[in-house]
């Protein structure tokens, strides 16, 4: 375990009737709010009603950016920073899934800055003030409510990329498990897989003394196994979505991870999918994250068996390490798959025509990627051919 400093400075509302709390929040900031939401969900579901009776009992001067995309655009995220600007905006709310705080998170930085916010993104400059803002979370997936990463799309340039900055935290979160119950089941699937694939990416490593920290991912993802299938049988089971919610937060709040780095190849992976082809990221996780996986296992056999056994309880009787941690592999994916998940990229129409262009996207911003296994355009190639 290295050594580390840890600071979260959200403040998070979990819970039922959370929303209430928002009033109080309301308090600290000036008069001029910006609310950012979707495609309209939180509409037909009552949030957005309650949101603004709120806002309007509080006397605040609303103003609107609705239409965030599934996979956020830097294009609307500059729409938010002329707004911001335009109105003097004093609070940004984020309403809805982590695609639309992520995007708050882009506008809330640009919006305090002279540089453009993709050149922000793509780290040719850096972040040195944001707009303060708040989320009021309608989609377990992402655990973008709790923590600094936000990830971008560029859709003239096919790119996709992750960032982050200390400024980009949400001041509050006001999480209703509730305010989750209208997720519709693909969206619930994706959810699992992301939440899931956050604990992958911490688990996979190779730092020593880890012991805490590997029972705690492992937590997550045993809750996930056990909780995940209940709930896409029983998409309104409150109890199970407030568990999926909140492991949907631990999942990547830096709090499990604390001493040592994980991978994200996989993410930067998938990233150049949705980046070209737009699909879910959550499904795009479920294709390849077992085919990294398969990829991998000879950097570090003991590691691979240690989440079959614990995770996935494979029984070990006549199986070498090998063997152990690839049937943990295949349990995962099987799991997936079983709640609904895709499993190839030809799920997605995906064919062999764009695989170049993928690849050459996951080394756009360096000739090599990951930390458990240094990865490069061919690797790229090699895993993107295995998930077709």
């Amino acid at each position: 375990m290295q050594n580390f400093i840890f600071h979260n400075p959200t403040k998070l509302y979990f819970g039922k009737n959370q929303l209430e709390n928002l009033t109080q929040e309301l308090s600290k900031y000036g008069k001029n709010i910006l609310v950012v939401y979707g495609g309209g969900s939180i509409k037909r579901n009552g949030v957005y009603d309650q949101v603004m009776t709120i806002l309007k009992n509080a006397d605040k001067q609303v103003f609107e950016l609705n239409g965030v995309e599934p996979n956020p655009r830097v294009s609307t995220a500059r729409k938010g920073i002329e707004l911001c600007r335009e109105h003097q905006i004093d609070l940004l709310l984020a309403v809805g899934g982590g695609s639309t705080i992520d995007c708050t998170k882009a506008i809330a930085v640009g919006a305090k800055s002279d540089n453009d916010i993709w050149d922000i993104v793509t780290k040719k400059a850096q972040a040195t003030d944001a707009l303060p803002f708040g989320t009021v979370l309608t989609l377990a997936a992402t655990g973008s409510e709790m923590n600094a990463g936000s990830v971008i799309t560029n859709w003239e340039t096919k790119e996709k990329h992750g960032w982050g900055s200390p400024y980009s935290y949400p001041a509050f979160s006001i999480l209703d498990p509730v305010f989750t119950k209208s997720v519709p089941k693909d969206q619930t699937i994706y959810g699992i897989v992301d939440i899931m694939s956050h604990a992958l990416e911490h688990y996979f490593h190779h730092e020593p003394n880890t012991f805490l920290q590997d029972r705690m991912v492992e937590g997550i993802l045993q809750t996930m196994v056990e909780t995940g299938p209940k709930l896409v049988k029983d998409l309104e089971n409150e109890t199970l979505r407030a568990t999926v919610l909140y492991n949907g937060t631990m999942a990547l709040n830096g709090m499990v991870n604390m001493g040592y780095q994980g991978d994200w190849a996989t993410h930067n992976l998938e990233h150049a999918v949705s980046a070209v082809h737009d699909i879910p990221h959550g499904g795009g996780l479920a294709i390849l994250f077992p085919h990294w996986m398969e990829y991998v296992i000879d950097e570090n056999v003991e590691r691979f068996k240690q989440f079959a056994l614990r995770v996935f309880h494979v029984d070990p009787e006549g199986k070498s390490d090998k063997e152990i941690g690839l049937e943990g592999i295949k349990q995962l994916r099987r799991f997936w798959t079983e709640i609904g998940a895709p499993s190839r990229l030809s799920d997605y129409s995906i064919d062999e025509s764009t695989i170049e262009m993928m690849a050459d996207h996951t080394v756009s911003a360096r000739e090599e990627f990951g930390n458990f296994k240094k990865l490069n355009k061919q690797d790229s190639i090699h895993i993107y051919r295995q998930a077709l």
